[in-house]
């Protein structure tokens, strides 16, 4: 049913082939379309994409707010900023309510 084919990459315009067991691949997850990058250039991409592929990322810190604990009235830090109409909890307080 399926048979190696020679398609031509966007990036670099070098023929690579799709060959069968990739279209197989490719329809056992339910992909549509053909590739149309060949494989070095997916990999420059992908690379790029995920930070050099360390694993590292590069997203910037996250910001993180000043809150008075409803429980406790500690102040702590939350990674959102409270809209003021639920209870915000430090870290002690939050930790055994979320265990059950």
């Amino acid at each position: 049913m399926y048979k190696d084919e020679t398609l031509t990459c966007v990036d670099c315009a070098r023929p690579f082939v799709f060959t069968s067991g990739e279209q197989q691949f490719f329809a056992q997850k339910g992909f549509t379309n053909k590739p149309s990058r060949c494989p070095e250039c997916r990999a420059a991409r992908k690379s790029q994409r995920d930070g050099g592929g360390h694993g590292g990322g590069s997203r910037a810190p996250r910001e993180m707010y000043t809150v008075t604990c409803s429980r406790c009235g500690n102040e702590a830090q939350v990674p959102f900023q409270p809209r003021g109409d639920r209870p915000v909890y430090c870290r002690d307080c939050f930790q055994p309510a979320s265990r059950y």
